[in-house]
């Protein structure tokens, strides 16, 4: 290799000979200092420290070239010389650029969930808005019949301003599902529960306007305790009465969905009856997760919170010897969770859609 005139004459332990075009004087290199001999072999003159760093860039350079094609690096990847090099540098690039989109991707997710909080915050501080302007209304309407101001009315004129204050309330609590009307003796509430956008029943209550509040005639049923709420919030704060009464109707029409609709929908999944006390707060039952032949599992569901719709408890075992299998376990545990995070029949119906799947599977 020549390199500005120069060729490499030998390489050894103790340095780099070079070879020039000026009348056969040789340079060599060695420890860090550069030796020019003459013809008389002597050295003639001796570099300076500025050229310690030759040595190690001309050495760098005779290694590359006289480097094996093959050769490979002490970590085991292929050296190659300058295309393997180039070839790395490009795979580099391509991972950079690859790693650089899937940066952008997520900052783009992100800044749409980021768009979709605050659109819901807004939603959430508009609500809270109404409720706080409907609850003063309420306030300011309790608050203009006070005990000294009905001290010089009729009982007639104290009545009606009772009747005013119930018809404010009911006003202003349309929305959650509470109504009524006036009747003879007071006021009929009317509770209207749902669940997942489905109407459900129906309950009544008629309260009787006067000294002190009481219960006329209901239709809630006996297993919810009405008595006890109306002991403790009926005569103190109307509006904790209603809305706990309303909690309770609505938490139990919703327990009550989900067992009807996995005996109605899903009963092709179930090994054995489904067995529920009256408040539905207790359920139990045997099921498969698919129509077939399969594992069955047996479950038992307890709401120890008689105002929430899913259970507070869950527990799921598998039936029969297969339970020793992993995969089982692995399914039951996953049956557990379903179980706690969603609703009964949206747990079935994920069953179902998986078994169809597979049933496609088979017939393509």
């Amino acid at each position: 290799m020549f390199l500005y005139g120069w060729s490499a004459k030998h390489v050894g332990s103790g340095g780099a000979g070079f070879e020039g075009e000026d009348g056969g004087k040789v340079h060599r290199i060695r420890g860090g200092l550069s030796e020019r001999r003459g013809a008389t072999g002597g050295p003639r003159d001796v570099w300076g420290p500025g050229a310690a760093c030759l040595p190690g860039f001309l050495g760098g350079l005779w290694e590359s070239a006289m480097e094996p094609a093959n050769a490979s690096r002490p970590d085991g990847e292929p050296h190659g010389g300058v295309l393997a090099h180039l070839e790395r540098l490009e795979t580099q690039v391509n991972r950079s650029r690859t790693k650089s989109a899937e940066r952008q991707r997520a900052q783009a997710e992100g800044s749409a969930l980021g768009a979709r909080i605050q659109k819901l915050r807004r939603l959430r501080d508009e609500l809270r808005a109404e409720v706080q302007r409907r609850r003063a209304t309420v306030k300011a309407s309790t608050d203009s019949v006070q005990p000294d101001q009905t001290a010089g009315m009729s009982e007639q004129d104290v009545l009606e301003r009772r009747w005013e204050h119930a018809k404010a309330i009911l006003q202003a609590y349309r929305f959650t599902g509470l109504s009524g009307r006036l009747t003879s003796r007071g006021v009929c509430v009317r509770i209207s529960t749902a669940f997942e956008e489905h109407l459900l029943e129906s309950y009544f209550v008629e309260l009787v306007i006067q000294k002190p509040l009481r219960i006329h005639r209901h239709s809630v049923p006996a297993f919810i305790p009405l008595e006890k709420m109306a002991a403790q919030y009926l005569q103190s704060d109307i509006r904790h009465f209603l809305f706990s009464l309303c909690e309770q109707l609505n938490a139990y029409a919703g327990r009550k969905f989900q067992a009807d609709r996995l005996q109605g929908d899903f009963a092709a999944f179930l090994t054995g009856p489904l067995q529920r006390n009256a408040l539905c707060s207790l359920l139990s039952f045997t099921y498969r997760a698919d129509s077939g032949p399969s594992v069955a599992f047996s479950a038992r569901l307890l709401y120890e919170d008689l105002t929430v719709t899913l259970p507070t408890r869950v527990t799921v075992a598998c039936e029969g010897t297969e339970a020793l299998s992993r995969s089982w376990e692995h399914q039951r545990a996953s049956h557990e969770t379903l179980f706690s995070t969603k609703p009964l029949h949206q747990v079935f119906a994920s069953f179902a859609r998986e078994g169809e799947k597979l049933d496609m599977s088979l017939i393509s």
